[in-house]
C-alpha cells in the first residue's frame, strides 16, 4: 500500500492477509448497535436523536449518543445541527454508510433463515 492514501477510502492496520478487508469491515458493523442504526437510517432516512432511539428501540440514550459518536468518526454517519433554538440535530447515513445497504440486508437474510425464537432466555446462543 503507498503512502497516500486511496481517495475516499478508510486507513487500516492489517497485517497483508486477504481476509483484512473482512475483519476490518466486521470491526466497524460489529458493535452491537451499529448495524441496527444503519438499517434504521437506511429505511427511515435521516432522523433527529430522539427519533432514531424510538425506531432502534431498547437502546439507551448514552450508548446511542457514543454508538453515534463512532458512526460519526468512521463517516458512516453525518450529524448536522438543524436548529439552534431548540437545537436539534438530524443523523443520516454518508454515501460510505449508504453502501453498506446489501451487506445489512444479508445480514438480516441470513439470520431469519438460520435463527429462530428461543422458548427460554436461558436456551439462547445469541
Amino acid at each position: 500500500m503507498t503512502e497516500e492514501l486511496e481517495e475516499g477510502k478508510m486507513p487500516t492496520w492489517c497485517s497483508g492477509e486477504e481476509w483484512c478487508p473482512l475483519t476490518a469491515t466486521a470491526s466497524i458493523v460489529s458493535k452491537k448497535w451499529h448495524p441496527v442504526i444503519i438499517h434504521r437510517l437506511l429505511s427511515q432516512g435521516g432522523m433527529g436523536f430522539n427519533q432514531l432511539k424510538d425506531e432502534v428501540g431498547g437502546i439507551s440514550s448514552k450508548v446511542l449518543s457514543e454508538s453515534l459518536e463512532d458512526l460519526e468518526e468512521k463517516r458512516i454517519v453525518n450529524r448536522e445541527v438543524v436548529s439552534e433554538k431548540p437545537f436539534r440535530v438530524k443523523y443520516q447515513l454518508t454515501e460510505r454508510g449508504r453502501k453498506l445497504e446489501s451487506a445489512i440486508q444479508e445480514m438480516i437474510n441470513w439470520g431469519e433463515e438460520n435463527l429462530c425464537e428461543a422458548s427460554k432466555k436461558e436456551e439462547a446462543i445469541v
